[in-house]
């Protein structure tokens, strides 16, 4: 019997009831439902600050930090759920990616991400759902070594997808989504193989 791929999904927001952190968890699922296991993080458990050079100089990296590299690094695949803040990519998100992507000693850099497979999705009041946004997560995760898979989904009208259980109301959609996940499960895997 083979390990199953290992997905960690995570949404570059803070707010409790985020709509990016909902639509991960819907990702999540069709990961699972491809035979991975899958991780949910909430990036606000990590309580990271902002990344700073001499912070790091004088104590090291801090331990929500040290924590996310774990976890990046026992996995061999991302989900990422991305707001889009004016345009771009949420403070939140880069920041974290920034932590990971320091190297500890006798550590190899970019060891969090390079050859990882990551599947992208977004959710935001606007019409193009944080289709923008998802432009600046693709280039900066294909930059440091992640293979993004092509398939990404962006929901617009955020505020109007969701039940208030989480589940999105439009199945269609919601499909769409799963196949995200199912896709970076299916392309981590056939990596693992080679």
């Amino acid at each position: 019997m083979t390990t199953p791929i290992r997905v960690l999904a995570f949404a570059g927001s803070l707010r409790r009831d985020s709509w990016n952190k909902k639509l991960v968890r819907v990702a999540a699922e069709g990961a699972r439902s491809a035979g991975a296991e899958t991780t949910e993080l909430d990036l606000r458990d990590l309580a990271l600050p902002l990344y700073d050079e001499d912070l790091e100089k004088a104590s090291g990296l801090p331990d929500g930090a040290k924590r996310f590299k774990e976890l990046m690094l026992s996995h061999q695949a991302i989900l990422v759920a991305s707001p889009e803040y004016n345009s771009s990519i949420s403070a939140v998100l880069k920041n974290a990616i920034d932590w990971a992507s320091r190297a500890v000693p006798g550590e190899k850099a970019l060891a969090c991400f390079e050859g990882k497979v990551a599947g992208l999705v977004s959710a935001s009041p606007g019409p193009l759902g944080g289709l923008r946004g998802l432009v600046t997560v693709r280039s900066i995760l294909g930059n440091i070594r992640v293979i993004v898979v092509p398939e990404q989904v962006a929901v617009g009208k955020a505020h109007e997808a969701f039940e208030t259980d989480g589940r999105m109301k439009d199945a269609k959609q919601a499909d769409s989504v799963r196949h995200v996940g199912a896709r970076v499960a299916e392309v981590a895997r056939a990596l693992a193989r080679v």
